[in-house]
């Protein structure tokens, strides 16, 4: 039969694991998030690339905004 002490024992493992558990899975998934962020981040000539080859800006426009961000 389990006595006090072992009831309390257990509840004081499982109170210490889970908040280590929970850390662990979030520093993890926060990793995982801002490592996804920095690859996603797109310069604005990239952004213009896909204007132009989305046909949402013609070739006159794309190369007179090109020369635009250039000369920024």
């Amino acid at each position: 039969m389990i006595g006090t002490s072992e009831i309390i024992l257990i509840f004081g493992i499982v109170i210490f694991w889970i908040p280590v558990i929970l850390l662990i899975y979030l520093s993890i998934r926060y990793l995982i998030n801002r490592s996804k962020k920095v690859h996603e981040e797109k310069t604005a000539l990239d952004i213009l690339k896909e204007r132009y080859a989305k046909g949402e800006i013609t070739k006159e426009e794309f190369e007179e905004i090109k020369k635009t961000l250039d000369s920024a």
